[in-house]
């Protein structure tokens, strides 16, 4: 698979979707919905499946609207030891795991140096730290003490040799139910590359629910649609592609039927 610039239908559905809703701004999400530590849900949606669900949801939900943008290009770097350490510990299902990663909002030119973690009954717990964006892509000593902070008070490790191993970039749609505190985030025309390959994704909808009980609006909604959750780490996804000597038993079901990926025995 080659990287295609081209918009699929999955686009095309979400720009839709992101046309009919009335806007909320920045500000009010970060005061009403930011969600720094939630339960997180994944769904993978073909465009109808997705149209079907942006129908279904209420006035309540609005749709993230910068400087007369609706949907916006994310651009992230993840960082992982030479052994890919993380990779692994999300494929066994680790308590104890994380995700560390540079993230740039390229419509912006913002730029966020975040680490993900694990908190109490499976919720996410993201830390966010503000940085160049000349910096992206790489662990400044700056974003080395604070993961250093963060492993340490979260899990009491210290910080290994951390390396970029993957690129990966998409389209996002953010919808917004500031009411209940629930957040419904769209990605499309996904990308993964490292120094060797870009591989482009399938034409879906990766769908996540972020909400406080995982028991959302658009949760419910899913459900009466007989849409059930997914198992899928973008990170994992494309390390999985890029690389498939390794070992990706988690994730092998979905990656065939819909990334048709096929593991490669390592030499």
């Amino acid at each position: 698979m080659n990287a295609d610039t081209t918009r699929g239908s999955a686009h095309a559905a979400l720009e839709e979707a992101a046309g009919t809703r009335r806007p909320i701004g920045l500000d009010e999400v970060m005061q009403e919905a930011a969600l720094q530590t939630r339960v997180d849900r994944k769904f993978l949606l073909t465009p109808g499946q997705f149209s079907a669900l942006a129908e279904g949801l209420d006035e309540r939900f609005r749709i993230l609207e910068i400087d007369g943008l609706r949907t916006f290009r994310y651009e992230s770097v993840y960082f992982d030891t030479p052994g890919y350490e993380q990779f692994r510990a999300h494929r066994q299902g680790r308590r104890r795991r994380y995700k560390v990663r540079s993230r740039t909002y390229a419509d912006s030119g913002l730029s966020m140096f975040e680490i993900k973690t694990k908190g109490r009954r499976g919720s996410t717990v993201k830390h966010r730290l503000p940085q160049d964006l000349r910096d992206a892509g790489t662990l400044t000593p700056d974003g080395r003490a604070f993961l250093e902070q963060v492993l340490s008070s979260e899990y009491g490790h210290e910080v290994p040799e951390m390396l970029p191993v993957l690129d990966s970039g998409y389209v996002r749609g953010t919808f917004v139910n500031p009411h209940d505190g629930e957040r419904l985030t769209c990605d499309v025309d996904m990308v993964y590359a490292n120094d060797r390959l870009t591989l482009q994704g399938p034409d879906l909808v990766v769908v996540e629910t972020k909400t406080t009980d995982g028991r959302g609006v658009a949760d419910r909604v899913l459900a009466a649609m007989g849409i059930r959750p997914v198992s899928m780490s973008k990170y994992c996804i494309g390390m999985s592609l890029l690389h498939p000597e390794l070992p990706a038993n988690r994730w092998s079901r979905l990656l065939r039927r819909h990334f048709g990926w096929e593991r490669e025995q390592a030499a």
